[in-house]
């Protein structure tokens, strides 16, 4: 029978034999179990001997623990408690001998040992405690040095399999048919990305994942169907590693060598995150020199295009994905690129999207709603609080030559939109209204130029008075200088809006009159909502 091991809590693996196998060496064959049955799964690494009354200082995990009672023998009532205090010790099992120096054992010990699940163990009189310590010894001793050898084994391998160039799907079939069991390979949002073993065992197994996500693995001693560990590569989670069996033959030495499996799958997830740096780097390279106008002919730019699975040569929209402030900008920017990426991946396969220093370009079917596009990409990016992002989406563009202009479209529709909408907007630049024809001025001095000469001293917010007249010229100006309106809207008496209209007269001219200067108040108010763009 294959040696169980216990996987300790800090995901080492702890070899032994459990309490049963023990009660078959030889040298025990005549003892009895008196009590705890259900515990016989329990795990024996070491064994000990009681000889002094405080023994739990002594005593440590996994120990099979040998008594004859001699330092009980003038104490008899702290039997009673003893079951209790090792087994919150956390040890495997008590082996007595009785008749010489305690008679029986209490029936609260026996009780106390079958309501834990802690074995009590007769022994025979005429076996020494030195024939079973070295019997039971060796056979720990054997069955770890079987058990690191195969374990060895299976590493150089897998190994091999990547030093050979092989990928998850290698690493996944090699560990297959070590152990004879179905197994896939998850990332961290239970995605399936490599499987092997037969067709019907992985269906079962890629029905599991979805509908539950992959299994925990129990730390225990007895085989199970479903095994699962952790694959962590550069102190991040990449996914795990799930094996199945229909057969329910999976130990936990099995799970020794997933264990292993997983460092190879960690290696290779490093080594193809270092291969898609790489590309990623080339890929944004290029689609930044097709948005800039500097990729050459509409030719060219569709050929290189489809070397990356991209196709431009269709009409298409650009979509510009801006962090909005705050936030840890670096980690923020990269979720974001991840965000947008896997959720391209479902709209449109072949659109193209790639990560810039301060946002996220995706070009794709001008027929692809945007806004549910960005709203997926949102939905993921949402598991990093607090950063939020921005989106703008150009007009449709019919060939390569016009995506320089779309950009721009679409990054003027992201700042806009978060400037008109706040943070996480989704603006499309034909929606922009006046502020579309705003954005088109790029001489932004001749813009703040005019904000000055039309606002006076309305256009800074030096002065805490004059930003709130402006605020009440803003909604006098909304409300079509209706007074009463204005006034509810404000908080404000009628009499005090009366006088404040005054004011803003003598200082901007008589606007109430004067439909042209309210057209100019209007637009450099609209300025001044634009302003950090």
């Amino acid at each position: 029978m294959e040696p169980p091991v216990r996987l300790a809590s800090t995901g080492t693996i702890i070899h032994g034999v459990s309490v049963g196998e023990v009660l078959g060496v030889s040298t025990l064959a005549e003892a009895r179990l008196i009590a705890g049955e259900s515990g016989l799964g329990r795990i024996v690494q070491r064994l000990n001997v009681m000889e002094v009354p405080d023994i739990l200082a002594w005593v440590k995990p996994h120990e099979l623990l040998l008594t004859t009672g001699y330092p009980l023998r003038n104490t008899p009532q702290s039997l009673g408690r003893l079951v209790a205090d090792l087994d919150e010790r956390g040890l495997a099992a008590l082996a007595i001998k009785l008749g010489r120096y305690v008679d029986e054992l209490p029936a609260e010990m026996v009780e106390q040992a079958d309501r834990l699940g802690f074995p009590l163990i007769l022994l025979p009189n005429d076996v020494g405690f030195d024939d079973i310590l070295n019997q039971v010894l060796t056979d720990i001793l054997n069955r770890q040095a079987a058990v690191l050898a195969r374990a060895e084994e299976a590493h150089r391998a897998l190994v091999q399999v990547v030093l050979a160039g092989g990928g998850l799907n290698e690493v996944a079939a090699e560990v297959a048919h070590l152990l004879d069991v179905s197994v896939a390979a998850v990332d961290g949002s239970g995605r399936v990305l490599a499987t092997a073993g037969p067709a019907e065992h992985v269906a079962v197994l890629r029905e599991s994942i979805s509908r539950e996500g992959p299994p925990r693995t129990p730390a225990s001693g007895r085989a199970r169907s479903f095994a699962s560990v952790p694959v962590l590569a550069g102190g991040h989670h990449h996914g795990r590693i799930v094996a199945y069996s229909p057969s329910g033959a999976i130990r936990d030495s099995d799970v020794g060598i997933l264990e292993r499996a997983a460092t190879v799958a960690a290696l290779v997830v490093t080594r193809q995150e270092a291969v898609n740096a790489v590309e990623s780097k080339y890929r944004a390279d290029f689609l930044r020199d097709v948005l800039t106008g500097r990729a050459g002919t509409a030719e060219r730019i569709t050929a290189r295009a489809r070397a990356f699975g991209w196709d431009l040569a269709r009409t298409v929209t650009v979509l510009v994905a801006e962090l909005d402030p705050d936030g840890d900008e670096r980690s923020a920017q990269d979720r974001l690129v991840t965000c947008w990426t896997a959720a391209l991946r479902r709209h449109d396969p072949r659109g193209a999207v790639a990560g810039f220093s301060h946002e996220v370009v995706a070009v794709v079917d001008a027929g692809i709603d945007a806004t549910r596009l960005a709203k997926d990409a949102a939905s993921a990016f949402a598991d990093v609080p607090p950063a939020t992002f921005s989106t703008g989406t150009s007009r449709p563009s019919p060939g390569a030559e016009t995506l320089p202009e779309a950009y721009s479209q679409a990054l003027k529709a992201a700042r806009v939109g978060r400037q008109l909408h706040g943070p996480g907007a989704v603006a499309h630049f034909d929606q922009l209204g006046v502020y579309r024809l705003l954005s088109l001025v790029n001489d932004t001095d001749e813009l703040h130029a005019f904000v000055r000469e039309t606002l006076g001293p309305l256009a800074s917010d030096d002065d805490a008075e004059n930003a709130d007249l402006r605020r009440t010229l803003q909604v006098l100006l909304e409300t079509n200088l209706n007074v009463a309106e204005t006034a509810r809207r404000l908080h404000f008496h009628y009499n005090t809006l009366r006088y404040r209209i005054g004011k803003l007269e003598r200082l901007l001219g008589n606007f109430t009159d004067d439909p042209h200067l309210r057209l100019n108040l209007t637009l450099a108010l609209h300025v001044l909502r634009m302003r950090g763009i």
